[in-house]
């Protein structure tokens, strides 16, 4: 895993590189957030396959300590993929993963909610309704306007997908299917950070170009700018996630 950091949300530079492989082996998918306890902690994809997901924290982003490898008590679970953090405004933390548990490459957002304020403890997957159709993965969700928004990869068709909420565990209503956004699709990895100017970007991979794209929204997630491609991480990158912080 490699740690940037930027003031516009734009150009990046790098903080270290590499800057963490954990104990259990392979990261991928990393998802960053800080927590109450002053401590910033990342969840990651631990491998291929399997029914784990891992956890690190840090002090400084930058030097990180391996704290878990969480297994997921889900039947018959092929594949642990792609968590993201979500705090939602009453202080709660949750991690939204994608989970096959087929076998097929077919994946089911499901919802996993701390129960403990060290973040080692965890509730019983559960699938996001109207979510849990066959085959959405990389789903990211964000608050904004009293409603829940997911972008969500179709794997099927690989257009980012998206979906609204009055709770976060759903039921989701697809308000964007197919190319709604004009991003095109092979898309996937959906990581959105809100800007100083109240507007929304969204970051993802381009992965058949083997490219990372940008877009923003000024109009409460509806419509999109034409994609950029991502100066410095484009062509290296792949799956990220970006916190916002003020400094």
């Amino acid at each position: 895993m490699y740690v940037y950091e930027s003031a516009d949300a734009l150009t990046y530079r790098l903080l270290k590189g590499p800057a963490y492989t954990p104990p259990t082996g392979l990261i991928r998918d990393p998802s960053l957030i800080r927590h109450t306890d002053g401590y910033y902690y990342l969840v990651h994809t631990t491998d291929w396959t399997g029914n784990t997901i891992g956890f690190a924290r840090s002090r400084d982003r930058t030097t990180w300590q391996f704290v878990a490898q969480h297994t997921l008590p889900v039947s018959g679970l092929a594949r642990t993929w792609a968590p993201e953090w979500f705090v939602d405004t009453d202080g709660s933390v949750h991690v939204v993963v994608s989970l096959d548990t087929t076998n097929t490459f077919t994946f089911r957002p499901h919802l996993l909610t701390a129960t403990d304020a060290s973040l080692t403890r965890w509730t019983i997957p559960r699938p996001v309704a109207g979510l849990d159709r066959a085959n959405y993965i990389d789903t990211f969700i964000v608050r904004h306007g009293g409603v829940y928004h997911a972008i969500t990869k179709q794997e099927t068709t690989k257009y980012l997908e998206h979906a609204v909420a009055d709770s976060l565990a759903g039921p989701y209503t697809f308000t964007g299917t197919g190319d709604w956004a004009g991003w095109g699709s092979w898309r996937e990895g959906p990581a959105l950070v809100q800007l100083d100017n109240g507007g929304w970007r969204i970051y993802f991979d381009g992965y058949a170009e083997g490219k990372y794209y940008y877009s923003d929204s000024l109009d409460g997630l509806r419509t999109w700018t034409p994609i950029r491609e991502l100066p410095g991480l484009s062509g290296f990158a792949r799956h990220f996630t970006v916190l916002r912080e003020r400094v």
